[in-house]
């Protein structure tokens, strides 16, 4: 009997010291990762219906619809599992990709605003709405990821749960986080 008692206490005093937290913030990396996969699908899935729609307009710009098209051919044939969290050089080339692929839609929008008619068109102001929106929501899926990632990492670090990642939890490693582009650092050019 005082053996439960013990054992029950002992349980009850790892669970209160944080043995748990390292599997709990390693999931709410990956839950926050499927974010990001999720929106970053979101926009690949609105890009074709983008490029069709400013292809009516403005054919003859076809090295920029070009452009967006590989960048996300390039976004789609890239296989993203939780492992690439651990993987830096499989982590630099998916936000590689990603920000291909932002770039070639930027570039797409500098190219929308030479066409009146086609800003007035009401599929393609829908469909900048969304992607405008789906950009924002990258933007906050990437935070809590970010997020998550400092959380995880730095119990893997700190007392108790470098403790326990080494008694418990080898296995696991740290994560990658998202890194700010080279090209973020230079203001934009704007010209009227």
């Amino acid at each position: 009997m005082v053996r439960r008692v013990l054992l029950i206490g002992g349980l009850l005093l790892l669970a209160g010291c944080g043995v748990n937290n390292i599997p709990t913030y390693d999931e709410a990396v990956i839950a926050a990762w499927g974010q990001v996969q999720n929106q970053y699908q979101r926009r690949a899935d609105l890009v074709p219906n983008l490029v069709n729609t400013v292809k009516g307009y403005a054919a003859h710009e076809s090295a920029t619809l070009q452009a967006v098209v590989e960048a996300r051919a390039k976004v789609a044939q890239m296989n993203v599992t939780p492992e690439i969290l651990g993987n830096p050089a499989a982590f630099k080339a998916f936000e590689d990709n990603q920000a291909a692929l932002s770039g070639a839609l930027s570039r797409l929008m500098v190219v929308v605003e030479r066409y009146p008619d086609l800003k007035a068109n009401q599929n393609f102001l829908q469909l900048q709405s969304q992607l405008e929106g789906t950009e924002n929501r990258i933007a906050v899926a990437r935070r809590d990821y970010i997020g998550a990632v400092q959380r995880y990492n730095t119990e893997l670090r700190t007392f108790p749960g470098r403790i326990w990642h080494s008694l418990l939890y080898s296995d696991l490693s740290t994560k990658e986080s998202f890194a700010a582009q080279p090209s973020a650092a230079e203001a934009p050019v704007v010209e009227f």
